[in-house]
């Protein structure tokens, strides 16, 4: 997506369909090639602890270097039930106090103990990785959610590490007119009211 001024501050822009939404992780090898093979994570793969998600493409490109970081170089597209990720959304906090949002810091803190998601607006980026001045959302999600999302939410898990080579290759060709062709078709997505959104 280019820059444009009738984008707002913040929006979720992601690939979805009417049953699903896709979001996108990076992971060594050892489980992110099997998590593609079986549509599932492996039993290494902890469901207890923080897991963020990235509905849009090139954030996840930003985060781990056109799948080239250490531990980062499987990149999946993850598919998954759109009622679970508005679960999601509907009960998250944000990761950091925003005065106005909440009574104060303590109301904050209290609210992001409890809340099994959460939400954080970072730049996002261009074909260049360079930051736009609107926002994409990353999504943290712990515990209750942590395990909703492993065992219930995923409908599909695909390996896109060879996209992500293919659209880097052409960047660094010049050709960024056929990466933007081969990006994956994000728009706006319907958010539930949330002030963390």
């Amino acid at each position: 997506m280019s820059p444009s001024d009738d984008v707002p501050y913040r929006q979720i822009r992601a690939a979805y369909t009417a049953d699903t939404i896709t979001v996108y992780q990076a992971y060594a090898p050892a489980l992110g090639l099997p998590a593609a093979r079986d549509g599932r994570f492996p039993a290494a793969w902890k469901r207890g602890r923080m897991t963020w998600v990235k509905p849009s493409f090139l954030w996840m490109m930003y985060r781990c270097g056109w799948a080239t970081k250490p531990d980062q170089e499987t990149v999946l597209a993850i598919d998954l039930r759109r009622d679970g990720f508005t679960w999601a959304l509907e009960n998250a906090c944000l990761s950091h106090h925003v005065p106005g949002r909440h009574a104060d810091e303590a109301a904050w803190r209290q609210a992001l103990r409890r809340a099994p998601a959460r939400v954080q607006w970072d730049p996002e980026r261009d074909l260049r990785l360079r930051p736009l001045p609107y926002r994409s959302l990353q999504l943290g999600l712990a515990g209750d959610a942590s395990r909703r999302y492993a065992d219930d939410w995923i409908t599909g898990i695909t390996d896109v590490t060879p996209l992500a080579h293919e659209i880097h290759a052409l960047v660094r060709a010049g050709r960024t007119g056929e990466a933007a062709r081969l990006l994956p078709a994000e728009r706006p997505y319907p958010a539930p009211a949330n002030p963390a959104i």
